[in-house]
């Protein structure tokens, strides 16, 4: 078999998946996955342990045939020391050594990294932003977060804290992100998005005004997808919402390029599977307000990995191992 075989870990809050995948000169392959559940803290590492027994088993191979392993994890987290240090998304997870046990148990390199550090390698090795010296990645989920790859290395900071971005105030007001109200986060994501839907319904219904995509004035079922879907059928309040979303984007993108002067921003989520109603208004803001030398030289990209992000964050992180 050409190439190296690397295991993924992606460890999530509702669920977990291990992945087998083969990199080889041309990109990575994903020759296997298997996703369960997250439980408790024990029961989920047990988990673990098995899933990736089962896909040597099915594969035919034992932990000798592979590289390494690599895990995405949500912060915060020690990726120095390979210990997941209580993250909002997996309570009792506190100061787990997972790379330690891991290892232990494999006899093989491994490695962590948070969500958005591990999907920044990814796109830089396998997507976007491959061939790259200077990349941003963007989370634009449910959350906004950042990795950045700067000088052909993940930068991470001082104790993991680097690409934070999510918590910059843009606004003195506006929706809440990352506990601050005007946030980055509170613009910029798939919560943020849906707060300032609930805002502008709310006021509507108070001025006896009908909303097509919200007729029964249950705003709790309000999503950022279902705010894209009216948006993309040319409903002027979604347009409207996506509208400020794609404002506060460029001028968030804009303190990006002034400060790390990056060749190429990659986003993804939201922001991938809604580029037409987003770009044109993110694109205006940018280039009126980022250095023009340094706007002229930074592309903005959606994920090229598209849903299959997560997967390839744990292989690349893996991949990056030094061995």
């Amino acid at each position: 078999m050409n190439g190296r075989l690397l295991l993924g870990v992606d460890i999530g809050g509702t669920k977990c998946a291990v992945i087998l995948g083969l990199s080889h000169v041309g990109g990575i392959e994903i020759k296997d996955k298997v996703s369960f559940p997250t439980t408790g803290v024990d029961s989920t590492i047990a988990d673990i342990e098995t899933s990736i027994e089962d896909v040597l088993k099915r594969n035919m191979l034992n932990s000798r045939d592979v590289s390494a392993i690599g895990i995405s994890c949500g912060g915060p987290l020690d990726s120095t020391a390979g210990i997941v240090m209580s993250p909002p998304n997996l309570p009792g997870w506190d100061n787990i050594p997972i790379v330690r046990i891991l290892s232990e148990r494999f006899g093989i390199p491994v490695a962590l990294h948070n969500d958005a550090n591990a999907s920044a390698l990814a796109e830089w090795t396998f997507g976007a932003g491959k061939g790259t010296k200077n990349m941003v990645f963007l989370t634009f989920g449910t959350g906004l977060g950042a990795g950045l790859i700067i000088d052909g290395k993940l930068y991470t900071g001082t104790n993991d804290n680097a690409g934070e971005l999510g918590h910059i105030r843009l606004n003195q007001f506006g929706p809440v992100g990352y506990g601050k109200s005007g946030s980055f986060e509170g613009f910029c994501s798939g919560s943020g998005i849906r707060q300032l839907a609930q805002s502008l319904v709310k006021e509507r219904f108070q001025m006896g005004l009908k909303v097509p995509w919200c007729p029964d004035g249950s705003v709790d079922k309000i999503t950022a997808k279902s705010v894209a879907e009216a948006a993309m059928g040319g409903d002027p309040l979604a347009l409207e919402i996506y509208r400020v979303s794609s404002w506060h984007l460029g001028f968030g993108l804009s303190i990006i390029v002034d400060v790390l002067n990056p060749e190429l921003i990659v986003i993804g989520s939201i922001y991938s599977r809604n580029e037409s109603l987003m770009k044109p208004i993110m694109e205006e803001v940018l280039a009126k307000e980022a250095l023009p030398l340094a706007n002229k030289v930074c592309r903005v990209l959606p994920s090229a990995l598209g849903e299959s992000i997560g997967d390839y964050a744990a292989l690349s992180v893996a991949a990056n191992i030094k061995v």
